[in-house]
């Protein structure tokens, strides 16, 4: 199905940019991991969003998606994989789906972490950061999940029911990947096992890995006063901009981001409908 606006991340950034998106009569589509592994659900208490102090993080982010909902807002669980443009769409791989949008906010959060060493070289040829999307091609053969979410395990399941041999590694810090023309093996936390394929499974990718050429500093993607990127029809909100890490400024932006988002898809309605 087409869009004007894509949401990537579903936190108060990304549910801010949805609003917004609606507010100004433009259908958008939320694709973003389960709400109970965004960061905010683990808050006891959040004080400093204004005019709702004493809140737990559930009951906030819950209040906020409630909102969404009720002004139309369309959801879908999963992983943004990758994204291109063509023409004046976006097309964007969501595990083995694909959706198209005419802009796209991006608030997916913080990608915490380095890439691993071999985890760049070996990318296509034995890692991956998607089972559903690859596991068949390592039905009957050893892989290792490196799993950092309730998701990953599920995605672990997936895998031994194929038929993979499934080692899994809860939440490594320190992992490397290597082999000779495909993987061979990993080690992590100074445990080695052979295998054909290593599973990825971070919440968050680096926001350069789904765009591109995106420009970022510090590891933060550079916008400017309407949100946008530098990448035409990609805006950007929240936590992935930089500090303050906090709800009030997420929201803030978000719905800068999706006014600015609804905008540029409306000028491209009216450029292909004169």
């Amino acid at each position: 199905m087409s869009y004007d606006v894509l949401v990537i991340g579903g936190g108060p950034a990304g549910l801010s940019a949805a609003l917004n998106v609606r507010a100004r009569g433009r259908s958008v589509l939320v694709v973003s991991n389960p709400m109970e592994e965004n960061p905010l659900w683990r808050a006891e208490k959040v004080d400093n969003y204004l005019g709702l102090p004493g809140m737990s993080g559930p009951q906030l982010l819950t209040a906020l998606r409630r909102h969404a909902e009720e002004a139309g807002v369309e959801f879908r669980t999963g992983k943004v994989l990758n994204a291109v443009r063509m023409g004046d769409t976006w097309y964007v791989s969501i595990e083995s789906d694909m959706e198209n949008a005419k802009a796209i906010v991006l608030a997916a959060g913080v990608a915490r972490g380095k890439k691993f060493p071999g985890e760049a070289e070996f990318l296509g040829r034995g890692v991956s950061y998607c089972a559903t999307c690859d596991g068949m091609l390592y039905r009957g053969r050893p892989v290792a999940v490196l799993g950092y979410s309730d998701t990953a395990r599920k995605e672990a399941e997936f895998l031994q029911g194929i038929g993979c041999s499934v080692t899994y590694f809860d939440r490594p810090r320190r992992c490397t990947i290597t082999g000779g023309d495909q993987v061979e093996a990993v080690t992590c936390d100074g445990e080695t096992v052979p295998v054909a394929g290593v599973f990825l499974l971070r919440p968050t990718m680096a926001p350069t890995d789904l765009f591109p050429g995106l420009a970022v500093e510090n590891g933060y993607v550079t916008v400017d006063r309407k949100m946008a990127t530098s990448l035409p029809g990609v805006f950007a909100a929240g936590d992935c901009t930089g500090g303050p890490l906090q709800v009030s400024k997420a929201a803030g932006e978000g719905l800068v981001a999706g006014q600015s988002a609804a905008g540029y898809a409306a000028e491209i309605w009216r450029k292909t409908n004169p």
